[in-house]
């Protein structure tokens, strides 16, 4: 028979390769599995949510913010905006444009962008109740008061925060001076619309 015959014998060892599978072990994708849920709580825990400018160990923009140097202005808004966020938006909602039923918008408000703040500051101090027209619409609710819950400066820096960079609102800065002053004319209740009206704004 001659070498190069198709039908001559093929020695074993020089065999071209035939495709084939296997099962993979249930040990291997335990391993893969448990690399993957790794890595989800590593980047869940240490990207920032994929943001440029946060870095571990930070979770979020604003905790990169606080842990770099500031300004007395910029200290002032960052509690300014801590306390809207954690209070304020519960009723007036994060972007402050209110909610029917609820609480009025903040962003817009004539109220908010008077040329001062002699008139609002006494809102959250005192509370507020009855019919208040806010934009063109009537709301008929009832805001409690924060008198003994936060201090001048607090007060001050949130009023700050809504009239200075809440939505589009541009109006000037609150001093605590102003909200110092407030204070010390008690009112027995909720402040009412007509009551905030004969405030000048001075």
């Amino acid at each position: 028979m001659k070498p190069n015959d198709s039908k001559a014998p093929v020695d074993s060892a020089g065999m071209e390769p035939v495709a084939d599978y296997a099962t993979a072990p249930v040990w291997l994708i335990i391993v893969f599995g448990a690399l993957f849920y790794w890595g989800q709580l590593f980047l869940d825990r240490h990207a920032g949510g994929f943001q440029k400018d946060v870095y571990a160990p930070f979770q979020d923009v604003e905790e990169v913010a606080k842990s770099n140097p500031q300004n007395e202005q910029d200290k002032f808004l960052a509690m300014g905006r801590d306390v809207f966020t954690k209070t304020c938006s519960q009723c007036h909602q994060p972007t402050g444009l209110g909610k029917e039923g609820q609480a009025p918008p903040l962003v817009g408000s004539e109220w908010v962008l008077a040329p001062t703040a002699a008139r609002i500051v006494n809102i959250p101090l005192d509370g507020l109740t009855g019919p208040i027209t806010v934009k063109g619409q009537v709301w008929n609710l009832t805001m409690p008061p924060f008198r003994d819950n936060w201090d001048d400066e607090h007060i001050a820096a949130v009023l700050t925060f809504i009239r200075t960079k809440l939505g589009d609102n541009k109006a000037s800065p609150v001093k605590a001076d102003l909200v110092k002053a407030a204070r010390q004319v008690v009112h027995p209740s909720p402040e009412t619309s007509d009551e905030l009206m004969r405030i000048p704004l001075q």
